[in-house]
């Protein structure tokens, strides 16, 4: 009998995109949420509007986008897969088709056995029900008898570490209580299958490490099969033996833990993607980032920086809203290449305040002597009206290069092996008699 537990066969997801326009002229897509009292209220608008002819006339286009196309691999039982790639690649799609939430739009799956899946705060639970009662749905889902599930439960809740929330509505439950308890459920009721997103993020730092923990117990002890998800490649470096690696919905890799990572890695120095195309964007849409540089103190534009360099991070913007953008707060943040956040700087945390936004203008950030030992890093970005509304947010949005420059004055910089962030100090001695 084939080993092969998972095959996919040119797979394709494809979905219809709506635009409306009106005779007001174009406006973007602000790609944000609706409620239900949003709907209502606008469908009121709409009607009174009507009666009184005043409503603009629309016009809607549709397009199709492929959020996956052409995919096949094969996945043999006690394989522990990461699958990689930047926001919107396509890696939740194919999780959610890999455990039946959606159906593929061309192609076929094949899966040997039950499948456990974590992919989004919640997924799985009855907010209503306690998280006693959630946890033998959530066996029942998985074919599981009664019995089954008792003799489990107590190693469930210990894990999860929610016995005095046990008999409460999951409703009631943090975030965090949320993704403890669906871990412990998904990884606990013995699937053939497991399948883990980047939802862990939520949780503390103890808990995704006693996570990675279990995921490495469930794959090495029990020889069950893992698919993570994850940006953070020491994750995926410590836990996985080999990798996929998803571009614009299209398999770019597929082998090696070490050899995806490095394809992975490549294809974010190597991509030139102008940030107006970029689709993992997020935000209403009032502003836009249109473009990132990096410039010295004379305006040079860098192809690199220097450790110790004072450079200055340029964000040109441009808005979309129809009323006045002010009280704007605008973050860099900066990550290695394995995910690992380094330092955030944002014009609050600095008391700069911009007042009222021109509809075109720059965001500079200037950073004073740059404390990065030399390395690759991401810049991430995200734009925020009064520190609630996201108006505009990228991770990894553009590749900051650091060579050793003069730090110290002592013409020597530690490699990042000794550390992510470079610190300004002094040594003495005291002769004590």
């Amino acid at each position: 009998m084939s080993d092969t537990i998972i095959r996919v066969e040119n797979l394709g997801k494809k979905y219809i995109i709506g635009h409306q326009a009106q005779s007001g002229g174009w406006k973007p897509n602000r790609g944000n949420y609706v409620a239900l009292r949003d709907v209502v209220a606008n469908g009121v608008k709409s009607f009174g509007k009507r009666l009184l002819g005043k409503e603009q006339r629309r016009s809607y286009t549709t397009e199709e986008f492929w959020a996956l196309k052409n995919i096949n691999f094969e996945i043999k039982r006690g394989e522990v897969v990461g699958i990689i790639g930047r926001n919107g690649a396509g890696k939740s799609t194919l999780l959610k088709i890999l455990s039946r939430i959606t159906e593929p739009t061309t192609g076929r799956i094949e899966l040997r056995g039950r499948v456990a899946s974590l992919l989004e705060v919640g997924t799985g639970f009855h907010p209503e029900l306690t998280g006693r009662e959630n946890i033998y749905l959530n066996g029942s889902i998985l074919g599981m008898s009664r019995l089954e599930i008792r003799k489990k439960f107590d190693e469930i809740v210990a894990f999860a570490e929610v016995e005095r929330f046990l008999d409460t509505p999951v409703k009631r439950y943090s975030s965090g209580m949320y993704v403890r308890l669906a871990f412990a459920v998904a990884a606990h009721l013995e699937p053939e299958i497991l399948v883990v997103d980047e939802v862990l993020a939520v949780g503390d730092a103890a808990f995704q490490k006693k996570c990675l923990g279990k995921m490495e117990d469930v794959a090495t002890n029990e020889g069950r099969t893992v698919l993570f998800v994850s940006h953070n490649m020491g994750a995926i470096e410590k836990l996985c033996r080999s990798g996929i690696v998803l571009q614009q919905g299209c398999l770019r890799f597929l082998g090696s833990r070490d050899a995806a990572i490095n394809e992975y890695l490549a294809g974010l120095s190597e991509s030139n993607l102008s940030l107006s195309k970029r689709k993992d964007r997020r935000g209403n849409g009032e502003i836009r980032i249109t473009g990132i540089e990096i410039r010295d103190e004379s305006g040079k534009i860098l192809d690199v920086a220097q450790s110790g360099q004072n450079i200055n991070v340029h964000f040109y913007f441009e808005t979309y809203s129809d009323r006045k953008l002010s009280r704007i707060i605008i973050g860099l943040g900066i990550t290695t290449m394995f995910g690992t956040p380094v330092f955030l700087i944002h014009n609050r945390l600095t008391g700069n305040d911009f007042g009222e936004l021109p509809k075109q203008g720059v965001f500079i950030c200037h950073l004073e002597k740059l404390a990065l030992p030399p390395s690759n890093y991401q810049i991430n970005y995200s734009v925020l009206r009064d520190g609630v509304d996201y108006l505009d947010s990228i991770h990894n949005a553009k590749e900051l290069s650091v060579v050793d420059g003069d730090f110290y004055g002592s013409g020597e910089v530690p490699p990042i092996s000794h550390g992510v962030s470079l610190a300004r100090g002094e040594w003495k001695l005291l002769r004590v008699s």
